[in-house]
Order: C-alpha cells, then structure tokens, then sequence
C-alpha cells in the first residue's frame, strides 16, 4: 500500500476505480503530463495495482487490486461525500 503513498497515484487509482482510461485520458484529467502519468502507472502495474490491456495503438489501464479498490471506496465514503461543514470539523 505504499505505492498509494503517492498524491498523483492516488488520484490515478481514484480515476481508475470508475472504469479502463488510457494514460492521455488520465493526464489530461490530472493537468499532468503523459510521461509523469506512464511512469506512475508503471510503478502501479510493477506492484500489480493495474492492468494494461492494449487496443490497437492505445493501452487502457485499469485496477487490478481489489485490496486498491476498497481503500478507494473507503476513502471516497469518508471523504467525498461530507458537505464543508462536516468535513471542516474532521
């Protein structure tokens, strides 16, 4: 889980966790470049977080990790879903 350490993998695994996305659909949505996004991938899929499935010209990657997913919805319920007032008194 130290993988997830990381604020921009994090994000990638969040944008992941909705569905396959390519590495220009994940940078674009992270305002950072494609070989910052391709290198943090690779780090993922070494640990096997992700899956790279190859379409043509184009790879969609994917999470791989049920483990990644529930630390994912598990942030996203205790996270994401509080409105400011609760989420300043945290």
């Amino acid at each position: 889980m130290k993988v997830l350490a990381s604020p921009h993998r994090l994000m990638l695994a969040c944008h992941l966790s909705s569905g396959e996305e390519t590495v220009g659909e994940l940078a674009a949505a992270l305002g950072l470049r494609e070989s910052t996004v391709s290198q943090h991938l690779a780090v993922m899929r070494r640990e096997r977080l992700v899956a790279a499935r190859r379409d043509g010209q184009s790879i969609h990657y994917s999470l791989q990790s049920e483990v990644v997913r529930d630390v994912i919805a598990a942030l996203a319920r205790s996270f994401c879903t509080l409105d400011p007032e609760q989420s300043a008194r945290r």
